[in-house]
């Protein structure tokens, strides 16, 4: 038997970091300070994502930022979101523990912000014809 569900490990992340609302991450974005990562799979990436957002899928984010020396500066503002929060508030957490200390979660994610009737961008359908 597992010793922790999925959902026990994101909620004992989200007890470690800092979240903010759809309504303060609007207000936020407005300013442009930070970075904006969707730590989602492309396909859903591709299905809706926040404006100025960039992809960075939860699985390879901690080496994504680790190879690029534009992402290592721990002390740069990092906003993380999901589908619901929980890959978001896990990938904070990590993203912590490796030294970056201005990391912010979406509470409750793009779920969260859609039901607050926040829009979203979508990436540019290809046309083949």
């Amino acid at each position: 038997m597992l010793k922790h569900t999925a959902h026990d490990l994101a909620m004992a992340a989200r007890a470690q970091i800092q979240e903010c609302s759809p309504q303060q991450l609007q207000q936020q974005l407005a300013s442009a300070m930070q970075l904006v990562i969707d730590v989602r799979e492309p396909d859903e990436y591709a299905a809706g994502h926040l404006a100025g957002a960039v992809n960075i899928p939860r699985g390879v984010l901690e080496f994504r930022l680790s190879a690029d020396p534009a992402l290592a500066d721990g002390d740069r503002p990092l906003l993380l979101y999901c589908k619901s929060g929980g890959r978001a508030a896990l990938a904070a957490r990590a993203l912590q523990e490796m030294g970056y200390c201005r990391v912010v979660s979406l509470a409750g994610g793009l779920d969260a912000w859609l039901a607050g009737g926040l829009p979203l961008a979508q990436a540019p359908m290809v046309d083949f014809s």
